[in-house]
C-alpha cells in the first residue's frame, strides 16, 4: 500500500471516529434534554388494597415522597397545590422535601392546601443535608453518600411547619390516630440511608385487648432491607416509603437499574409484597416527585405521587 493509500485510509478512519463521537454526544444531549422535560410530567399513580377490617368504608391515603424543592419550582408547586384536589383522609410524607437551602418557605406554601388534611411524616437525608453537586449518571454506579461536611439544611424549621398545621412527626415514635372512627397505630423511623433508624414499637394496645379496630402502618424514608424485615417481622398491616426515585434513568421496557438501596431493582417502585421470617406485608415504594437539583434529569420514569385507596378485607 502506497503512502497516498495509508494517508486516504488514516483520513476515513478519522472521520469515521469524528462522526461517531458526533453521534453519541448527540444522542447523550438529546437524552438529557428529554430528561429535563421529563422530570415535570407529573402524575398520579393510583393502587387499592384490601386491608381494612370487614365493613369499613374505603379510605384514602396520599402518599408524597422525595418532592426535593427548589425555590422557583413554578410547576411542582401548582401541581402539589392541585393535589388537594383529591381529598384525601390521610398525607403520608415519607422524607427527601428539600433540596436548597432557602426551600423551606416556598415547599410549605406549596403544601399549604394539602397541609389542611391530617397527615405523618418522617426526614430523609435530603432533609438534613444540601445536595452536591453530581453526574446524574452516578446514582448508576450504587447507593449516593452524604459528603463530608454537607451543607445543612432547616429541618427543625420545615419539620415545626408540619407539626403546627397538625402533621404528626413519626422520627423514630409511634402515635395511634383515629380517622373515621378507626384508630391508625403508625410507627416511624429516621433515615435508614444515614442509619439512623431506631425502632420505637407500635403503639400499646392490640386486637386482643380492645374492641376498636386496628391498622397498623410503617412509614419510612429509604426502604432498606433490614428495615423492612423489622417491620414486616412486628406485625405491619402496611409500609410506606420512597428514596429510590423509581430508578430515576430508567430503561423503556425494563424499568430500573439501580434502587439507591439494597433491594430488588424490580421493587424500586409500586406496591408489592414484603416477606420475612414467615410473614408477608404490602409495601408502596413511591417512585418520588422531585430529583437532586444537580441532577435534574428522569428518563422513562415521570414523578408521581400516589393515591392508595383502602378497602374492606372480604
Amino acid at each position: 500500500m502506497d503512502m497516498d493509500n495509508l494517508a486516504s485510509r488514516a483520513r476515513s478512519i478519522g472521520r469515521g471516529f469524528a462522526v461517531t463521537a458526533g453521534a453519541g454526544t448527540a444522542a447523550g444531549m438529546a437524552a438529557f434534554g428529554y430528561g429535563l422535560w421529563e422530570k415535570n410530567q407529573f402524575v398520579l399513580r393510583e393502587e387499592t388494597l384490601a386491608i381494612l377490617p370487614p365493613g369499613r368504608d374505603p379510605f384514602r391515603i396520599l402518599h408524597l415522597s422525595d418532592i426535593h424543592f427548589v425555590p422557583g419550582q413554578k410547576k411542582k408547586a401548582e401541581w402539589l397545590g392541585s393535589l388537594a384536589e383529591l381529598q384525601p383522609d390521610l398525607v403520608v410524607n415519607t422524607g427527601d422535601n428539600l433540596s436548597h437551602v432557602k426551600a423551606v418557605d416556598p415547599l410549605l406554601d406549596a403544601l399549604k392546601p394539602l397541609l389542611q388534611f391530617p397527615g405523618v411524616f418522617v426526614p430523609g437525608s435530603n432533609d438534613y443535608f444540601a445536595p452536591s453537586p453530581k453526574n446524574p449518571a452516578s446514582y448508576l454506579l450504587g447507593p449516593s453518600k452524604v459528603k463530608p461536611k454537607p451543607v445543612a439544611l432547616d429541618w427543625p424549621r420545615l419539620r415545626s411547619g408540619f407539626g403546627m398545621n397538625g402533621w404528626v412527626d413519626l422520627t423514630n415514635r409511634n402515635q395511634s390516630v383515629v380517622l373515621h372512627g378507626m384508630r391508625f397505630d403508625f410507627s416511624g423511623v429516621d433515615d435508614p440511608h444515614l442509619n439512623r433508624e431506631r425502632y420505637a414499637g407500635w403503639p400499646r394496645g392490640t386486637v386482643n385487648q380492645d374492641s376498636y379496630d386496628h391498622l397498623r402502618i410503617a412509614v419510612i424514608h429509604a426502604p432498606y432491607q433490614r428495615v423492612l424485615d423489622h417491620f414486616t417481622e412486628s406485625g405491619a398491616d402496611l409500609l410506606l416509603a420512597g428514596h429510590t426515585h423509581g430508578g430515576q434513568l430508567c430503561i423503556p421496557g425494563y424499568g430500573a437499574i439501580i434502587a439507591n438501596c439494597d433491594i430488588p431493582t424490580w421493587r424500586a417502585k409500586g406496591l408489592n409484597d414484603w416477606s420475612s421470617n414467615g410473614r408477608t406485608t404490602p409495601v408502596n415504594v413511591s417512585g418520588g416527585i422531585g430529583t437532586s437539583r444537580f441532577a435534574p434529569v428522569r428518563i422513562a420514569c415521570k414523578p408521581e405521587a400516589v393515591l392508595l385507596t383502602l378497602t374492606s378485607r372480604n
